[in-house]
């Protein structure tokens, strides 16, 4: 949880590239999508216990908010 601020920044790695395959963009990209749908994206986690992703959308029908990017 020390490292939140990092998650969801473009190419911001928690790990060594030999420890997990990836190239840094793929939270960055998740996070992006709900906020143009109007919604909000989060993660919670231990060490070794892993880590649990959410995000919420507002109901279907309600407008997205239009935050700048």
């Amino acid at each position: 949880m020390a490292h939140t601020g990092k998650l969801f920044g473009v190419f911001q790695r928690l790990h060594r590239s030999d420890e997990f395959a990836g190239t840094g963009v793929g939270l960055a990209t998740v996070q992006r999508v709900v906020q143009r749908h109007g919604g909000t994206i989060w993660a919670e986690g231990a060490v070794g216990e892993g880590a649990t992703f959410y995000f919420t959308l507002p109901p279907a029908g309600q407008p997205a908010s239009r935050e700048p990017n």
